[in-house]
């Protein structure tokens, strides 16, 4: 039996449309600013996140890298939340390549910063302390739940930063999933941001890559800095060409994914030994807790990988699944049909044990 895989949405495999697309791609070299179909990729993001420029990145994390280093000098201080994936997931990049100064602040469960917070975390004219320059926001929220920030929390930090001189970078490698959760175009949720990245590799299935957009001045900053920490490639179109398909036909497919993981939260709730809140499932992530008296979470997992499923263990207990483009309704039903099986027959044989 193929593996059921929920650890991330990273595991979907380019469509045949995007195999082809690759293959037949026209190509230059993207150093020198030549490949056509990157371009066109490039403005079609732009064009989608109202920005005036993009830059396509080998993954989100160069591309929510260089969007840091594109805004601060040395020393400056970024607002950023202490669950976000800059600051856990990153390697600490923004400080170890950049000397790039976190300010971190908690993350309410939906993924939000609380505004006073923010606002008494910015710095004053000092000798003393770093230079305030950026606040990094997520959405969708990935350690949250994969919760969609709304609107009016987005406009909300844009009056902040813009009260205070700030830029605001949004690490978006789920926002389409964000827009589609909410109902809205995109442009909705990055209009009060001054840069943004999103995925190409995740829900929306392409093998590789992520786009930055922008002003064009700092685009062209970036594409300098993407240069320096080894981002430049040469014929890159054949990459980009799955982009261009993943933005023309899998956006509005992600809506199965979110409604594959509110089907799968309903289920994980009715069973003895998990705690989950369906009501925060509002995207494709699912996060709950193994509460169960009689196993525990090295047991659960390997009992799930030997029935071919495979979930993440994010934090001690503490498990995460992503729904995507390769799970359909019906594996979702034989997740939650095994989930059920290991956690009682776990039971049973804990107590035939006795």
């Amino acid at each position: 039996m193929k593996p059921i895989d929920l650890r991330s949405d990273t595991l979907t495999q380019p469509t045949q449309a995007m195999r082809e697309a690759m293959a037949s791609a026209e190509v230059g070299d993207d150093v020198f600013e030549e490949d056509p179909t990157l371009k066109k990729l490039e403005t079609m993001a732009a064009n989608k996140t109202g920005k005036e420029s993009a830059l396509f990145v080998p993954s989100g994390t160069m591309g929510n890298l260089i969007s840091v280093l594109s805004h601060c000098q040395r020393g400056d201080e970024v607002i950023l939340g202490d669950r976000s994936h800059i600051f856990l997931h990153e390697v600490g990049g923004m400080s170890a390549l950049g000397g790039v100064h976190p300010r971190i602040l908690p993350n309410n469960k939906d993924g939000t910063i609380p505004l006073p917070l923010i606002e008494s975390s910015i710095r004053h004219e000092d000798i003393h302390s770093p230079s305030t320059r950026l606040i990094c926001l997520e959405n969708t929220h990935n350690f949250c739940q994969g919760s969609p920030l709304n609107p009016e929390y987005m406009d909300s930090v844009g009056d902040l930063a813009a009260k205070y001189g700030l830029k605001i970078h949004l690490d978006g490698a789920r926002l389409f999933n964000a827009a589609i959760a909410l109902d809205l175009d995109v442009k909705t949720l990055t209009q009060r941001v001054d840069s943004v990245m999103f995925c190409l590799s995740k829900g929306l299935s392409a093998p590789v890559g992520s786009i930055v957009c922008g002003e064009r001045d700092f685009i062209q900053r970036a594409r300098k800095i993407r240069k320096m920490v080894g981002g430049g490639m040469r014929q890159a179109g054949h990459l980009a060409a799955a982009g261009l398909v993943a933005l023309e036909s899998l956006v509005e497919r992600l809506k199965d994914d979110h409604m594959n993981a509110r089907f799968l939260a309903e289920q994980l709730t009715t069973f003895e030994g998990i705690e989950l809140d369906q009501t925060s499932v509002k995207t494709n992530i699912i996060f709950f807790k193994l509460n169960h008296p009689q196993i525990d979470e090295s047991k659960f997992l390997s009992s799930l990988e030997a029935k071919s499923i495979k979930i993440l263990m994010t934090d001690p207990g503490i498990f995460r699944i992503v729904l995507h483009r390769e799970i359909s309704r019906e594996q979702v039903k034989i997740v939650a049909e095994t989930i059920q099986s290991v956690l009682i027959n776990g039971q049973c044989s804990t107590m035939n044990d006795k």
